[in-house]
């Protein structure tokens, strides 16, 4: 069975689908930057260009997952868990004025994962691929 590498909690799927219903097909990114901006941000799929210099981790919850290829460099060895929690972030992310933030766990992959890892693409790879049948 393949690894993956970023899940969701039921608590942050509910937020999903209450996100959706509003905006429709969503994406997440997680840029590595200071601040809020180390905190998975929420978009409307497409809003957020990605490319090269972003690598897609997986899918929650029917939403792709990019990172920056800089901070997947410091969280390649993690396996990340998408969560939401009460509070203000300061960020663009769809979920702020739910009154609720996005936020990641995470633990390092023990080494029987590790040797079933989930494969990456960078953005420009992934938003090109063929689509799997």
């Amino acid at each position: 069975m393949t690894t993956p590498r970023v899940l969701v909690t039921p608590a942050a799927e509910a937020t999903i689908d209450v996100l959706r219903d509003e905006h429709g097909p969503l994406m997440f990114h997680q840029s590595g930057g200071c601040c809020d901006g180390s905190s998975p941000m929420c978009f409307t799929k497409g809003e957020f260009r990605v490319g090269a210099n972003d690598v897609w981790l997986g899918q929650i919850h029917g939403c792709d997952f990019f990172m920056s290829a800089s901070q997947f460099e410091y969280w390649k060895h993690t396996q990340l868990t998408v969560d939401v929690v009460k509070g203000r972030g300061a960020s663009f992310s769809l979920e702020i004025p739910l009154g609720v933030r996005f936020l990641i766990r995470s633990r390092l992959f023990t080494q029987e994962e590790e040797q079933n890892m989930a494969p990456v693409y960078d953005g420009e790879e992934y938003l090109t691929r063929p689509m799997e049948a």
